[in-house]
C-alpha cells in the first residue's frame, strides 16, 4: 500500500486561492494515475481531477474546469492541485488518490487504490 500525505489545505476567502500537494511514498510513483476527490458532509465523494503517469494527459470536473489546475513532479513523488478563483461551494475535504490498476483517467473512486487522509479547504464568502 501507497502512503499519501496531503498537504496546503486551510481558510481562503472567494476569489482566492490555495495549491494542495500530495506526497507519495513509493519509487514508481511516475506510472501510477493520480486523482483528486472532494467530499462534504452527507454526501459522496466527487471527482475533481486527475493525471495519468504515462503521458500526463489531464482530466476535470465540470464544476472546476478553467479554476483548476493538476500537475505532478514525479522526480518528487508529488502531485498538486492549484485552485484559482475559489468559490464556497468549493469548501470540502480534499483527498488524493493513487491508481495501480491500468494506465489512463477516470473519475469513478473504484478505479482508485490508495488514499490520502484529506485536507480541509474552507472557502468563506
Amino acid at each position: 500500500q501507497v502512503q499519501l500525505v496531503e498537504s496546503g489545505g486551510g481558510l481562503v476567502q472567494a476569489g482566492g486561492s490555495l495549491r494542495l500537494s500530495c506526497a507519495a511514498s513509493t519509487r514508481t510513483f511516475r506510472t501510477y494515475t493520480m486523482g483528486w476527490f472532494r467530499q462534504t458532509p452527507g454526501k459522496e465523494r466527487e471527482f475533481v481531477s486527475a493525471i495519468s503517469g504515462s503521458s500526463g494527459s489531464t482530466d476535470y470536473a465540470d464544476a472546476v474546469k478553467g479554476r483548476f489546475t493538476i500537475s505532478r513532479d514525479n522526480a518528487e513523488n508529488t502531485v498538486y492541485l492549484l485552485m484559482n478563483s475559489l468559490k464556497p461551494e468549493d469548501t470540502a475535504v480534499y483527498y488524493c488518490a493513487l491508481s495501480r490498476k491500468v494506465p489512463g483517467l477516470s473519475p469513478s473512486p473504484h478505479f482508485y487504490d490508495d488514499w490520502g487522509q484529506g485536507t480541509q479547504v474552507t472557502v468563506s464568502s
